[in-house]
């Protein structure tokens, strides 16, 4: 099993800055090198892809909506990922899970965290 925990969400004003950490852990997390990603979903709306990167951090993904502006990093010592968000807006308002994956940087997603809120006011 692996767990996935996330932090660093919170409320922050349109313009400024967060930075979400996803840790990881669990007796298989160690045996496969996992690719991870984070999503984010609102209310009444699908799940939607946010970024994501390879389990040696060579290649990163990101939706277009985020790119420029997000960058994902990992740092396998601690198990953990990391999501900076730089000039966030409004619409980035939503909460966000990361994932991780067996397969590929892209999913499928094999095990999921709970989720942080991230709330950018206007």
């Amino acid at each position: 099993q692996v767990q996935l925990v996330e932090s660093g969400g919170g409320l922050v004003q349109a313009g400024g800055s967060l930075r979400l950490s996803c840790a990881a852990s669990g007796r298989t997390f160690s045996s496969y090198n996992y690719a991870m990603g984070w999503l984010r979903q609102t209310p009444g709306k699908e799940r939607e892809f946010v970024a994501a990167i390879s389990w040696s951090g060579g290649n990163t993904y990101y939706a277009d909506s985020v790119k420029g502006r997000f960058t994902i990093s990992r740092d396998n010592a601690k198990n953990t990922v990391y999501l900076q968000m730089n000039s966030l807006k409004p619409e980035d308002t939503a909460v966000y899970f990361c994932a991780a994956s067996k397969r590929g940087a892209l999913g499928p997603y094999d095990y999921w965290g709970q989720g942080t809120q991230v709330t950018v006011s206007s």
